[in-house]
């Protein structure tokens, strides 16, 4: 028995007569040329969308944004990666029309429209919520670090070397000369425990349809003040009345909660306590002392009354403070604190931050964790990666923009169908 063996590089053959044969009609290819066609380009404030009269003609943005979400959606970022495949895959053919940009064009397409790109994510999703699609009222919120593209352990001048050595594949305007880190990026503690210039980029997964609605790149090391922004950029989205977000304790804020029940957005959000340090643990927690509004004062488990003894602004803390007469006579006084008196802190902020905790229940947070956490495995493992490759913060959004897009078309095709999708887009 011999080898399964080809046909002969001489043998004539029967190829279809033109490129519409070869791609399937629920191909994500034409999922994205339906999209781009259905897009109002000049309005977005797409560059050149209407071509002039006089001068060289260039190529249309259409063309270039259809190639880049093709690009994501296969992994492929980097101009000249996209340049060698319009040279020989036949998927990019058809969505081109075979032409061939040069990388420096398709590279300054993406500099050029970072605000058109982000524009035209925008319009899919008020797509989506003209279908309906997005009127379930309840949206998840996570964030993620991504690195930023001179982030390196081994110093920047190292890894600009690295890229150089590997041929400037992705050299789309992103190599950070040797002693130049890069701009707007915050050392951040990153995944994998060590800490990286990065990104802290920010999504709203609604939870119906597992869209992401909204998104964000921000130079926040943490999560603790994205919450308020990220459910007000949500409820635009989704446009409801009333919003439900769910989030984990990284968006724990007493200030947030309080400013999400001012413009009526229901937050469920664990409250990130502080580890109870008296006694080693073993003492009175400050949850056993009892708030009294109209005295401004707290009561402890033996029914004697904490007096207020300082505001801190910064932490938004109130100290109460027992007199030392009285916590030395208490039977209680080992139970409840080692020094001379107990104080006690409470948050400005405490009832609504502890509402929003209790309506972080186990559902809304299974809930949140089902949503959101697709959407970052997906970014990450299989459309994006974990470094940018554009430099600054309006590269690095611009590049998320278009992460989030083809991640969206993605998933209204399997919601709705290629078929689907190309008929309301692209009507017969």
């Amino acid at each position: 028995m011999g080898h399964i063996v080809g046909v002969g590089r001489g043998q004539g053959a029967l190829f279809p007569l033109c490129l519409e044969d070869l791609i399937p009609a629920d191909h994500a290819c034409r999922v994205i040329d339906a999209f781009v066609g259905s897009l109002d380009l000049s309005e977005l404030g797409f560059v050149r969308s209407q071509a002039a009269n006089t001068g060289r003609p260039g190529y249309a943005p259409g063309d270039l944004l259809r190639l880049y979400l093709y690009g994501y959606l296969q992994q492929v970022r980097s101009s000249r990666r996209l340049e060698t495949e319009c040279r020989r895959n036949i998927e990019v053919m058809w969505l081109l029309g075979r032409l061939v940009p040069d990388h420096k064009v398709i590279a300054e397409f993406r500099r050029v429209h970072r605000e058109a790109v982000t524009a035209a994510g925008v319009a899919l999703i008020r797509w989506a919520r003209a279908q309906a699609m997005l009127a379930g009222g309840w949206v998840a919120i996570d964030g993620s670090k991504f690195r930023a593209v001179s982030s390196t352990r081994g110093g920047v001048a190292r890894e600009a070397m690295r890229r150089y050595l590997a041929g400037l594949d992705e050299a789309d305007e992103v190599i950070a000369a040797p002693g130049h880190p890069e701009p707007e990026a915050r050392i951040m503690r990153t995944a994998d425990g060590g800490k990286a210039a990065a990104y802290n980029v920010q999504t709203g997964v609604d939870a119906a349809t597992g869209l992401i609605v909204v998104h964000e790149v921000t130079t926040e090391a943490t999560d603790n003040r994205s919450l308020l922004p990220m459910a007000q950029m949500a409820r635009m989205a989704v446009d409801t009345k009333e919003l439900h977000v769910a989030a984990d304790a990284g968006y724990s804020n007493g200030e947030q909660a309080r400013a999400c029940e001012d413009e009526g957005i229901v937050a469920h959000v664990p409250a990130n306590r502080a580890i109870n340090t008296q006694g080693d643990g073993t003492l009175y927690e400050r949850q056993r002392f009892t708030y009294d509004k109209v005295t401004d004062s707290m009561t402890c488990p033996a029914g004697e009354r904490l007096l207020r003894k300082q505001a801190m602004r910064d932490k938004r803390l109130v100290l109460y403070a027992a007199s030392e007469n009285t916590c030395g006579g208490c039977a209680m006084k080992s139970a409840c604190t080692t020094a001379k008196r107990r104080i006690v802190s409470r948050h400005w902020d405490e009832e609504p931050l502890q509402r929003m905790h209790d309506r972080a229940t186990p559902d809304a947070m299974r809930l949140r964790r089902c949503t959101v956490e697709r959407p970052f495995a997906e970014l990450k493992e299989r459309l994006f990666g974990r470094r940018f490759l554009l430099r600054g913060l309006k590269g690095a959004r611009c590049e998320m923009a278009l992460a989030v897009m083809a991640f969206n078309l993605k998933r209204l095709k399997s919601l709705l169908g290629a078929a689907t999708l190309i008929e309301k887009w692209h009507p017969a």
